[in-house]
């Protein structure tokens, strides 16, 4: 059965690459980008794959986020994936002890927040249905078994993250949601930069794999490379 999948910051990089996964693995996604040109210059390239739609999505704007979960229920009825993405500041020019709280917090605003709120808005339609997956698009950098110096604000906004992951699979295992983190390695994008060895579309697999777990399948979990890691 085609189910309907939403991918927050997909209109390029690995959200992008997760669209196109999971359009050619058949199910009916929504992209979305902070602004109507970004979504329809992506989306253009992505019809040839599958049913694939576009909703401007703002997740650290509230506002947005209400609109986004009423075109959801209007257009579909349901959402049963929901891939927390977006994500912004890979913060090298901070140090924890030098860096700019207000840089910091809205950081916080839309790599923590905005997936929380995404969730919050959506995890009542999925307990309805007793299905859902939601995966969060975290990084090894949140790992507190692998934390060191640098990149304050993005570290500590995946390490909450993570602990994000922790409580709502633990609180929504009996509804049949799933939630886990997943880290897509040390990707080629425009916040990976060029050198990186992992193109997007590798990116995307476990956020794919993780997104289309059976029932009873692992939540509260961290992955790389579908093989679980230590937070």
């Amino acid at each position: 059965m085609k189910k309907t999948a939403l991918v927050s910051g997909s209109n390029r990089g690995i959200g992008y690459a997760c669209v196109q996964e999971l359009l050619q693995k058949g199910h009916r996604v929504i992209l979305t980008a902070r602004t109507l040109e970004d979504g329809k210059k992506a989306i253009e390239k992505l019809k040839s794959f599958g049913e694939v739609h576009f909703h401007q999505l703002d997740v650290s704007d509230e506002r947005s986020v209400q609109q986004i979960v009423k075109y959801v229920e209007d257009s579909f009825g349901h959402l049963d994936i929901l891939i927390n993405n977006a994500g912004i500041n890979y913060d090298t020019w901070h140090s924890a002890f030098n860096a700019d709280l207000e840089e910091i917090h809205q950081t916080l605003e839309t790599n923590l927040f905005g997936a929380w709120l995404l969730a919050q808005a959506f995890i009542p339609n999925m307990k309805k249905q007793k299905y859902g997956r939601i995966v969060n698009v975290s990084s090894g950098l949140g790992a507190l078994s692998n934390m060191s110096a640098g990149t304050p604000g993005y570290s500590i906004s995946k390490a909450a993250m993570n602990v994000l992951t922790i409580k709502l699979g633990q609180e929504l295992k009996r509804n049949n949601i799933l939630v886990n983190s997943v880290c897509p390695g040390w990707v080629r994008t425009d916040m990976g930069g060029s050198t990186a060895p992992r193109d997007p579309q590798k990116g995307a697999e476990t956020i794919v794999w993780a997104a289309e777990l059976e029932d009873k399948g692992p939540t509260g979990k961290f992955f790389r490379d579908m093989e679980e890691i230590e937070w």
